[in-house]
């Protein structure tokens, strides 16, 4: 099998991508976060997040590839998602498999209160309750999570907290909380966030800070770019986050 792909090839796919994302309607990226906002997809519009992420802890460095997130928006303000992603650890000792498919889970997402994320007034306020699915090489049980969501948008910037708690793949009780901040809107590349903290009661803790920028494309494209810097029980590790965020109406 022939797997060259000439650079005419490649510029011709982008500008195939890029003219179907001119036909579609608005897309909030919401990578590059762990945590998400109080908003939505619109009734019967998909939303494609895909992305790269590149992590480095110790001698071991583990390629994300990709990072699968699947939403579609269904009627009354709920969406529905499906997320996973594709690890491959390079260097070091690891045991067991190098090849895992991780972080798989089915969740549906609410909003309760429509305020300034839906063009309202106020803070907006949803939950999402996702189920833990069993990953490949990975963890082979099954949990759960709720996180309640609320989120406020100024001309200056937008602000979104995640308060969660649920029942891990390992059976421990987990508690998380993030804080997400945004530059203004307005702006085409604006700065971006997010401090995360997660514990549980089996000993487990999780803190870390990630820093990065949202470039909106247009008003259904958007492209991410993060730094993370994270510490666990095992210790430090950092990540390098890119992706998109792309809108596609499956229906009128």
């Amino acid at each position: 099998m022939n797997c060259h792909v000439s650079a005419r090839a490649v510029r011709r796919l982008a500008a195939v991508a890029l003219a179907l994302a001119a036909l579609t309607p608005c897309a909030q990226a919401y990578r590059p976060f762990d945590g998400t906002d109080a908003a939505v997809a619109e009734t019967g519009v998909f939303e494609l997040e895909a992305g790269v992420g590149r992590v480095h802890s110790g001698d071991v460095h583990s390629v994300a590839l990709p990072s699968l997130v699947f939403n579609y928006g269904l009627a009354h303000d709920t969406e529905i998602v499906l997320e996973g992603q594709y690890h491959r650890e390079f260097g070091g000792t690891v045991d067991g498999s190098r090849n895992s498919l991780d972080d798989t889970q089915f969740s549906v997402k609410h909003v309760w209160v429509k305020g300034s994320l839906q063009d309202g007034a106020g803070p907006s306020v949803a939950s999402e309750c996702a189920v833990l699915l069993p990953e490949i090489n990975g963890s082979s049980g099954t949990g759960g999570e709720c996180a309640a969501i609320v989120s406020n948008k100024w001309e200056e910037g937008a602000l979104h907290l995640n308060a969660g708690i649920g029942r891990t793949r390992e059976h421990d009780w987990a508690r998380t909380a993030s804080l997400i901040a945004e530059g203004p809107e307005s702006w085409k590349v604006r700065p971006v966030a997010e401090v995360l903290v997660e514990r549980d009661n089996g000993g487990g803790r999780l803190h870390s800070a990630l820093v990065g920028a949202i470039y909106q494309q247009s008003e259904n494209l958007a492209f991410d770019l993060a730094f993370r810097r994270a510490g666990t029980n095992d210790g430090r590790f950092s990540e390098v986050r890119v992706g998109l965020t792309w809108s596609i109406p499956t229906s009128k």
